[in-house]
């Protein structure tokens, strides 16, 4: 994996996410620190697996990252430079260069438009290629997530469970990223097309350098996508290494407990 010979795309330095939880009062508030201190980074070529169970704060660090959620303290750095209060020229370069696969591609896309059009909205708002162009990219990005050409001709209540999120899978390659960010890419899809999305996955990292960043609470699906895993647990970073080492020589106890109590993903 070359990825160790450049600086990181995106990196964490000691970065919370604290909310106030309704629970408290006006002079003695709840604190809910959703993300504690946690260093982070992800190079190109590589896939880095952050696992946890549900409420760990692995969505919200997910969130941090894509640029949704503002750190209450710590600093987040773009290709070596801070980013916390970027000018709109870093914030649209950030745009193109980080991008999202949520969990529900049905929520996720625009269910009154046509796959093409989808495809086409971001290369209209960052202002890439003319008319001609810009379709001609729609049947490259459909062909790169194994999609036939027709698809660009439907809206996306007309195709399949696992053809939507190839069709979020494209959308998030549309601008050229260096990362994307796959936040439980697998858990709305029936069982029998998730190994298939993740092999996709797996390719377009491979084939396109891409850091990717996959997020889960199932640690075996994990595995099987990751060079690299983090464990979370509440807020904190409590294990990281390569994913053979953490999969077959666990350190910590509750890396340990979710390897035997969650089974894989994959099977049924």
């Amino acid at each position: 994996m070359s990825s160790n010979n450049t600086a990181p795309v995106l990196e964490l330095k000691d970065v919370k996410v604290y909310h106030r939880a309704r629970t408290g009062t006006l002079f003695r508030p709840n604190i809910v620190k959703a993300v504690d201190g946690v260093d982070f980074s992800v190079h190109r070529g590589e896939t880095v697996g952050i696992v946890g169970e549900s409420g760990c704060g692995k969505s919200t660090l997910a969130s941090v990252l894509v640029g949704l959620q503002e750190p209450t303290a710590g600093r987040m750095l773009f290709h070596g430079k801070e980013v916390k209060a970027r000018k709109a020229a870093v914030r649209k370069q950030f745009g193109r260069d980080v991008s999202v696969v949520f969990q529900d591609p049905s929520t996720a896309l625009n269910s009154r438009m046509t796959i093409q059009d989808i495809l086409v909205d971001p290369l209209q708002i960052h202002g890439i290629g003319n008319e001609r162009t810009r379709i001609a990219k729609v049947r490259e990005l459909l062909s790169l997530v194994g999609l036939p050409q027709s698809a660009a001709e439907v809206i996306p209540s007309q195709v399949s469970g696992g053809q939507r999120q190839r069709v979020a899978i494209a959308r998030a390659l549309a601008l050229g990223p260096s990362v994307i960010v796959a936040d439980e890419p697998t858990s709305a899809l029936d069982v029998s097309v998730r190994a298939q999305v993740l092999n996709l996955l797996s390719d377009l990292k491979r084939e396109l350098n891409l850091g990717m960043v996959f997020i889960s609470h199932d640690i075996q699906t994990v595995r099987y996508v990751s060079d690299r895993i983090c464990v979370m647990y509440f807020g904190r970073i409590v294990e990281e290494g390569p994913a053979a080492q953490v999969f077959d020589h666990p350190t910590n106890e509750y890396t340990k407990k979710l390897l035997g109590a969650a089974p894989s993903l994959l099977h049924v």
